[in-house]
């Protein structure tokens, strides 16, 4: 008898509850809240307890429709019409993250110029690419680690060239994540050079998604400032600096890469 109750009271949750979020972000808790889910119950241990639930929430919010927080604050995305400021709009969920971040390494701008110039030695130093593969003058294949185990794909074009100074490049259309990036090289008063990277690209869970990146370690801004000092080591030292599997008593261990 409990669970015939149960199951009407699930039934009337699911279709009674009134509508208040967009098809474009139930779809994005659904998928994102099942896949928090799915992880947190394979951790099995706190962490996971905690990840389990906000995926539970997140899957609910999503087949319900329905956010609790969206009524306290009057707000109704699945209307665009009556409330174009919801935070939910399509410019939010589509919306692009941009990221800006610079190091100086001790070599000319001519020799970092030429080793990013060959964008299949990027991987190197570039801890989300598992590979890039030049397809022609101008073009390349990229391969890219997601959060759980999985990956994407693009093919890119390089989109502007100053030698020795500057490379802008940007995914073609119908890419898995629409990006673009620029890298500059830029001579110091010294012997060394900035080198300043501006990256652009579009969650294809937006804001959501971008959270749920942070939660497995994804974040673009931490990602982009550690490569970036991967790239500084390699280039000054030909071995990239990692203390990955290491405590904090012992000296980090240097990883050989062919600069």
């Amino acid at each position: 008898m409990k669970s015939k109750n149960q199951e009407k009271s699930l039934a009337n949750i699911l279709t009674n509850t009134q509508t208040n979020i967009g098809t474009s972000e139930r779809v994005v808790s659904a998928v994102g809240g099942g896949a928090l889910l799915t992880y947190g119950l394979k951790r099995g241990d706190t962490l996971g307890v905690m990840l389990s639930i906000l995926g539970g929430g997140l899957a609910l919010r999503g087949a319900t429709g329905h956010c609790q927080v969206y009524d306290a604050l009057g707000i109704d995305s699945n209307d665009k019409s009556t409330n174009p400021k919801s935070p939910f709009d399509n410019s939010w969920v589509s919306g692009k993250i941009h990221v800006t971040k610079a190091v100086t390494i001790n070599k000319s701008p001519a020799e970092l110029y030429q080793f990013w110039r060959n964008f299949e030695n990027l991987p190197k130093f570039m801890s989300h690419l598992e590979s890039v593969t030049v397809t022609g003058e101008k073009t390349s294949f990229w391969k890219a680690k997601a959060p759980l185990g999985t990956t994407v794909e693009w093919n890119a074009e390089i989109t502007s060239e100053q030698e020795n100074q500057r490379i802008g490049w940007k995914s073609v259309e119908g890419s898995d994540i629409p990006n673009s990036g620029v890298v500059e090289f830029n001579p110091t008063s010294t012997r060394g050079t900035e080198v300043r990277v501006l990256l652009t690209y579009e969650s294809p869970a937006g804001e959501l998604g971008a959270i749920i990146a942070k939660l497995f370690g994804e974040e673009p801004s931490q990602q982009v400032y550690g490569d970036l000092y991967r790239f500084k080591s390699l280039m000054e030292s030909g071995e990239i600096i990692t203390v990955e599997g290491q405590t904090s008593g012992r000296e980090p261990q240097a990883k050989k890469a062919s600069a």
